[in-house]
């Protein structure tokens, strides 16, 4: 029997990687998006009775994130006991001051990290609608999205935008319906670290702070932090506080 649904996207590496491993247990229909299969989840979710549905897209075209989600949604259980869209895809984008992005960059971080959260959590919305399960949407954001930093203007901009989409959704959903929570990770030890580090320090004035980070060994492990995301989606509270932060737990 399926106790739950989860859609994931992003999930062939990093933090969403790590969220996919944790999700695919017993019990879990897991649901994946990404650019790409990861080489060794599909062995590990059949290892641990977990029904796996793997989708390769790019969601930074808004054509194909809607495509995917209309199949996705389609096809989804509706027999579940609790259903979860984690929305954690996401880029950096283009890095530098303002004046130097070109549009179509821009354009390209704005569709993968805002409209394809947005498109998923619609569709998400509707394909739960009148179900008596439990219904929880987690977007990735980041404290980026709170707290300005220079040469990260699109980045920014596209966290606080998913911030502010989970406050609307909440009032919109009111009391009784799905949950949301827009939760910033902390600092992470991705390939998002690596294209930090590697930025011209000309276009990215806090530069050395991140390489400091990754020397003192102060970024944390995908793994531990996909745990303790997975623990906070389980807490009965969850949604209380619609714009959130993993490091306060």
């Amino acid at each position: 029997m399926t106790h739950t649904v989860a859609i994931l996207t992003g999930a062939s590496r990093g933090l969403g990687a790590a969220l996919a491993f944790g999700l695919a247990r017993e019990g879990t229909h897991l649901i994946t998006l990404a650019r790409n299969l990861h080489p060794d989840l599909a062995r590990h979710a059949l290892s641990h009775g977990c029904t796996l549905d793997e989708h390769t897209v790019d969601l930074a075209h808004p054509a194909s994130a809607q495509a995917a989600a209309t199949r996705v949604f389609a096809g989804m259980p509706r027999n579940a006991q609790r259903y979860l869209l984690i929305n954690n895809a996401g880029t950096l984008g283009p890095v530098g001051p303002v004046g130097l992005q070109q549009a179509d960059a821009i354009a390209a971080a704005l569709n993968l990290n805002v409209t394809a959260a947005m498109v998923f959590t619609g569709h998400f919305l509707h394909a739960t609608r009148g179900l008596t399960a439990n219904r929880r949407i987690l977007h990735i954001s980041s404290g980026a999205g709170r707290n300005p930093v220079s040469g990260w203007s699109v980045y920014c901009a596209s966290k606080a935008a998913l911030d502010m989409h989970a406050r609307a959704v909440k009032a919109e959903q009111g009391q009784q319906g799905a949950r949301i929570v827009s939760l910033a990770p902390g600092v992470v030890d991705t390939a998002m670290q690596e294209q930090i580090r590697a930025t011209p320090a000309e276009d990215f004035p806090s530069l050395t702070r991140f390489q400091t980070l990754h020397a003192e060994g102060q970024l944390a492990a995908p793994a531990d932090v996909a745990s303790r995301i997975l623990t906070y989606l389980e807490r009965d509270d969850f949604g209380a506080t619609d714009v959130d932060d993993i490091r306060h737990y």
